[in-house]
């Protein structure tokens, strides 16, 4: 990966962040805090959430998801894997599995 994609990676995990503030979530960048993540999300602070943020104009949201079940299975904590991505110019998306969508229904509707 290029430095300019590294960078374009870092500065799409902060504005994440940043919208999770916004919205009253103590968050900050993993890699912020610990350097090289392994297999902690981009994001921590969501707590059951295994955060990946992609902000890119295209974006194979199959090999994201992937990418984020992978990496929370093998943390091992039981976090429900989420890809947060955008687009230039566009608003935040959060995709997710509906297995996963219809566990956190579930319990909003409780």
């Amino acid at each position: 990966m290029g430095r300019y994609s590294r960078e374009k990676g870092k500065r799409g995990e902060r504005a994440f962040c940043s919208l999770c503030r916004e919205n009253g979530y103590d968050v900050h960048r993993t890699a912020q805090y610990r350097g090289n993540t392994g297999d902690a999300g981009d994001v921590e602070g969501l707590e059951g959430i295994h955060v990946e943020v992609k902000a890119v104009e295209r974006l194979n949201i199959h090999d994201a998801m992937a990418q984020s079940v992978h990496d929370a299975d093998a943390a091992g904590r039981g976090e429900i894997p989420i890809v947060a991505h955008k687009k230039s110019r566009c608003e935040w998306l959060v995709t997710m599995r509906a297995e996963d969508w219809f566990k956190l229904y579930r319990e909003w509707m409780v």
